[in-house]
């Protein structure tokens, strides 16, 4: 009986360890990459050309587009009138975007800390509301004690070393 419980004992800590370990990602597998508010401001703008999806979030679909969220850089507007040939139509750069909602033709976002109305006709930004949302977190949600933003500079992406 006494060997049993050793032996169990001994299988519960090693799967403890294991699961100690889960992912390897800890704060220090990211960077913070920073904007000044007056850049902040100017970020936000339309691109013809499509840009290449590397890490696409949140897709949103408004007939005949498709939004699809290039996570911390912007948006990427497809048009699916031919859903078997769908178009890249451009791409609106907003540094720190990871989420849009439309709504008629204006499309909202975040742009890091601030919601922005960017109309889908003119493909020009037209309202702006500083600091709605709160900072961005790192992806894996950790945030350690060292961290420190530097003073007027705004948090817009947390980048894999």
């Amino acid at each position: 009986m006494k060997r049993l419980k050793k032996s169990t004992f001994v299988f519960v800590l090693f799967f403890v360890l294991i699961a100690m370990q889960g992912s390897s990602e800890g704060y220090y597998d990211y960077y913070a990459v920073y904007m000044d508010r007056t850049n902040l401001e100017k970020s936000v703008f339309y691109i013809e050309t499509g840009k290449e999806m590397k890490n696409p979030g949140k897709i949103y679909y408004k007939h005949p587009y498709l939004f699809v969220n290039e996570k911390y850089k912007g948006v990427h507007i497809i048009d699916n009138t031919d859903p078997v040939n769908p178009v890249k139509k451009g791409f609106i750069m907003a540094p720190g975007c990871l989420d849009m909602a439309v709504k008629e033709n204006i499309i909202y976002l975040d742009n890091a800390v601030d919601l922005v109305s960017f109309d889908l006709n003119t493909m020009k930004e037209t309202k702006r509301i500083t600091n709605v949302f709160p900072e961005l977190v790192p992806p894996n949600g950790y945030f350690h004690y060292e961290y420190n933003r530097p003073e007027n500079l705004i948090l817009v992406e947390w980048a894999k070393h």
